[in-house]
């Protein structure tokens, strides 16, 4: 069995199928496994029934920041009803594994990367339980003694029967991403998600996530990167490969590419674009969701994109200030950069997206200023401004303990982005960074053009109840 945790806080956090669970569920259906994936945003069965009915082997339970106490729930109420291997995997386990180990419903984390892994351990423990060795209950350990083969999986983390942690070796990241099976949709309750981004779309058919690339080359501050530094690309052939079988036979009726460095080399882009484009594949629509690095965008490449079915990129601008983007978040990134590649995107009559992180360590009530400023200059047709947020793993995480002081007392205080600042420094107290990001969104938005081409919009009109909300929040709430 493989969870996605339900949210623990009432908010709508995703209305897409979580990938990475659907990888793990392909991976072990190739190698010979009955599963059963259940995602607590959308299932209707209470998960000590799901659990009683398919009476699972071994539990596997991803896991970022926002959903680590969900995690930690779900394993809880496993054990109460199945006395099975709990798994943890996903970004916040990989950074923190003995967090979780130390309770006595986790019996392994799953570091980084994790279909190899996953594999493995489902390899080790099946010849375990062929041979006939009793399972070992979490209290004294779940893992056989020394010489187990465990001991040889790499990127896994376990408890001993004596009580002792053991990290194995990292795993190094799988270089051929087509070795990896298409994602077992077939698993999920597909019907019972909307789209990628709901504010803005609506979406006949399926909204759908496809990852092209893993990895990144860059090492922003902020960033939760748990994978290895070392970009590795899909061939453009393998990649619309899949997206054929997304449109054709998944139904595909919007693509959102998750990709953290989708654009890193430029012919493979304008290759895909031009397969799309043969395959006659180009009138589905697709979305960049995290975006791409605007230093790296250019107008033969986004016009290429466009003609290929892309309505829509992002780019992660974070602040507008240049010293901030060099010294603090290391976004090895212009300002005229950032300007050209919004530039290059009107020209082709590309959507676009910008992501502003307001609040980051070292910043000062004019560099937040200077955000703003630079986000009503770029005027893209969503501004989405964050207050910065010091997860676990990351760089900033580390600043803010060594030089500040983090004011989140919960896992749920992650969850979300807006409106509460999550530490505080010197010369940078958390009302200053409040009062910003309320004043970045009224600004913005309530410029006269803003609100007059949000009205011309048919979206506007299809889905009123949301665009009330989402105008009560930045009129009111950022007040």
């Amino acid at each position: 069995m493989l969870i996605v945790p339900g949210a623990t806080l009432p908010i709508a956090t995703r209305t897409s199928p979580q990938l990475g669970i659907a990888y793990l569920a392909a991976v072990s259906e190739a190698r010979g496994d009955a599963v059963r994936v259940y995602d607590g945003d959308v299932e209707d069965m209470p998960l000590d029934k799901a659990v009683r009915d398919f009476e699972p082997d071994l539990v596997g339970i991803t896991a970022n920041t926002t959903q680590i106490k969900g995690a930690w729930r779900d394993a809880d109420i496993i054990k109460q009803w199945r006395d099975v291997p709990v798994v943890l995997g996903g970004p916040h386990p990989s950074v923190l594994p003995d967090e979780s180990l130390a309770r006595g419903s986790i019996d392994g984390v799953v570091r980084g990367e994790g279909e190899e892994t996953w594999r493995e351990l489902g390899d080790v423990l099946a010849a375990h339980w062929r041979r006939g060795t009793p399972y070992r209950s979490a209290e004294s350990g779940l893992w056989p003694e020394d010489g187990s083969p465990l001991e040889r999986v790499a990127g896994l983390s376990y408890r001993r029967p004596d009580g002792r942690i053991v990290h194995n070796p990292n795993r190094p990241p799988i270089s051929d991403l087509s070795s990896i099976p298409l994602p077992a949709y077939h698993l999920l309750k597909m019907d019972r998600y909307t789209n990628l981004q709901p504010t803005l779309d609506q979406v006949q058919g399926f909204s759908l996530p496809i990852m092209t690339s893993r990895g990144c080359p860059y090492r922003c501050t902020y960033c939760a990167q748990i994978m290895d530094r070392r970009w590795r690309m899909r061939s453009p052939q393998d990649v619309v490969r899949e997206w054929e079988w997304l449109v054709r036979e998944q139904g595909a009726g919007e693509i959102g590419v998750l990709d953290d460095s989708f654009n890193i080399d430029r012919q493979r882009v304008l290759d895909i674009c031009d397969l799309l484009i043969e395959r006659k594949l180009n009138h589905v629509p697709w979305i960049m969701i995290n975006g791409i690095r605007a230093n790296l965008a250019d107008e033969e490449t986004l016009g290429r994109m466009k003609a290929a079915g892309c309505i829509r990129t992002a780019f992660g601008v974070e602040s507008g200030n240049q010293a901030i983007l060099d010294s603090v978040i290391k976004k090895r990134l212009t300002l005229d950069q950032v300007r050209r590649a919004f530039a290059a995107a009107r020209a082709v009559g590309m959507e676009t997206i910008g992501f502003f992180i307001i609040g980051m360590p070292g910043e000062t009530e004019q560099t937040m200023e200077d955000t703003i400023r630079f986000a009503c200059e770029l005027d893209p047709l969503v501004a989405n401004f964050s207050i910065a947020t010091p997860f676990p793993g990351t760089e900033m995480y580390q600043t803010v303990l060594q030089k500040g002081r983090l004011l989140v007392n919960d896992y749920d205080d992650y969850v979300f982005f807006e409106g509460k600042a999550r530490f505080e420094m010197d010369g940078l107290p958390a009302g200053l960074v409040e009062r910003k990001w309320r004043e970045a969104y009224r600004r913005f938005y309530l410029r006269p053009h803003r609100v007059l081409n949000i009205l011309a919009r048919k979206k506007t009109w299809l889905d009123l109840p949301r665009t009330v909300q989402m105008a009560w929040r930045t009129v009111v709430s950022s007040s």
